[in-house]
């Protein structure tokens, strides 16, 4: 009898650490040594237009590995994806280290994690913690009308708790309304679409870049005034078509719910830890003080100085997080299905993301004079902005990388006043804002809450699609009609 656990499989440790070695000894032959420059205060700081496009290698790679292994070799990336995240880390950081010094490479490694990193998973482990206390029970029927509605819902909800506090809250409750569903994968596909994305572009609080946007001095309605447009038109076709390919996908179905065909009676829709809605309102309060209180001091680390309101921020989340934790039933939390798993998942592969996206995000600060000008360069004419363009330079870029820094670079492009851009180019502003929130939503990296989503459905065992057949539904589906949004807004 052959033995076929994953311990005796062949593994592809020994290719990725070539493919990785290979990738740092090419990044090694680079000559960037000017790329490291001393700012002020005497913190290092890195030109970007000194980096060629080969720095954004080890990034290809671990989006690659996101995109190939759960294909290719599905038992060995569910067992070892952290540590082919952390090999992908290393092969840029090391390097980094070797070519522009030992200094920048620290500088670099405690920016990335304590001003983005950590503030990142901090938040997101107290919405999914918090989300995951909320349990509704009784009757949830997945029909077609009750799961467009959900979903409707949950796109009005992500502009008031944020993308991902309404993706954690409501993907329980619509998972286990379609648990006697044969086909389920289209709701979690459009679920992603409009409640972990295009949902959030209404206010401050629905999205980073939105939130970076108030930072700024764009005002907190700006975009719902200017965004409320191109939002309700997107989704309002975004719900029409999930609305008949549901339909036509139910006819199919030859598993009805008991409740469907009178079998059993009708309970009636109850919360259990309700208090976790109150814990979301205070996680929205510690967000927004981070944003509003300024008092001009911090904590500095190696020229890297944390804000005290950051940190007074993380310390209330936690604080929340552990609150949810005491309040909230143990025997709720299991029979919600809440575990562990998926935020452990993303906070090892958004590790690697964090680190590996430092050069791709400095090549595109550099503007027209880094490797990636030509990006920046096509979304002015006759020094004149171009709003479909900056729609799609925006979204292409934040389909893939950050969306936050990536909107930040595209807002100073376009001159970086914020009343100017209130104003006077208030559509290139609307459409920066749009592409960097709808457009997140076209692969699974481009906004936290789609890999939660993805995640907890798996864990829940909806047979979720790959990486790349994730994108084939957001090119079918979302991108023809991002294209229409482009033609009625920004042309």
């Amino acid at each position: 009898m052959t033995d076929s656990s994953p311990s005796r499989r062949p593994s592809l440790f020994p290719a990725i650490f070539a493919v990785a070695l290979a990738a740092g000894g090419l990044l090694l032959g680079t000559h960037g040594a000017l790329a490291a420059e001393v700012a002020h205060g005497g913190a290092p700081h890195l030109d970007g237009r000194m980096l060629s496009a080969v720095w954004v290698v080890p990034f290809a790679g671990i989006l690659l590995s996101i995109a190939l292994f759960p294909l290719l070799a599905p038992v060995m990336w569910h067992h070892h994806f952290g540590k082919i995240s952390a090999i992908w880390a290393l092969a840029f950081l090391l390097p980094f280290a070797a070519t522009f010094g030992p200094e920048l490479a620290t500088y670099e490694l405690l920016h990335t994690v304590l001003l983005e990193y950590i503030p990142f998973i901090v938040l997101l482990t107290a919405l999914f913690t918090v989300a995951g206390g909320v349990r509704v029970t009784g009757s949830l029927v997945g029909t077609p009308l009750a799961n467009t509605v959900g979903l409707a819902l949950g796109t009005v909800l992500a502009s008031l708790m944020g993308t991902t506090g309404a993706s954690m809250l409501l993907i329980r409750p619509m998972l286990r309304a379609n648990e006697h569903r044969r086909d389920k994968v289209h709701t979690m596909v459009f679920f992603i679409f409009l409640v972990s994305n295009v949902g959030g572009s209404l206010t401050p609080l629905g999205d980073p870049p939105l939130f970076l946007s108030f930072l700024k001095g764009v005002d907190f309605f700006w975009p719902t005034v200017h965004l409320f447009a191109p939002m309700a038109f997107l989704s309002v076709l975004l719900l029409l078509i999930y609305f008949v390919l549901d339909v036509f996908l139910h006819t199919r179905d030859p598993g009805k719910h008991p409740l469907i065909e009178g079998v059993h009676e009708r309970e009636p829709i109850r919360i259990e830890g309700s208090v976790n809605l109150l814990l979301l309102v205070a996680i929205v309060g510690a967000v927004l003080l981070s944003g509003v209180w300024h008092p001009g001091t911090g904590v500095t680390l190696y020229h890297v100085t944390v804000p005290l309101e950051s940190i007074v921020s993380n310390l209330l989340l936690l604080g929340i997080t552990g609150l949810s934790l005491a309040l909230t039933s143990k025997q709720s939390r299991r029979m919600n299905g809440f575990t562990w798993g998926p935020i452990l998942e993303v906070a090892k592969l958004f590790a690697a993301i964090f680190l590996t996206i430092i050069p791709a995000i400095a090549i595109l600060k550099a503007g027209t004079d880094g490797a990636l000008g030509a990006i920046i360069s096509a979304v002015n004419e006759g020094g004149k902005p171009n709003p479909a363009a900056y729609f799609w330079a925006t979204g292409i870029l934040s389909s893939f990388l950050d969306n936050a820094p990536t909107y930040l670079i595209f807002f100073n492009t376009a001159g970086g006043d914020a009343k100017v851009l209130m104003t006077d180019l208030s559509l290139t502003l609307t459409a920066i804002s749009a592409g960097a929130v709808f457009m997140g939503a076209n692969s699974y990296i481009g906004n936290a809450p789609n890999f939660m989503v993805k995640a907890i459905a798996e864990e829940r065992g909806v047979a979720m699609p790959s990486f790349f057949g994730y994108m084939a539904w957001s090119f079918g589906i979302l991108v023809p009609l991002l294209g229409l949004t482009t033609l009625v807004f920004f042309v």
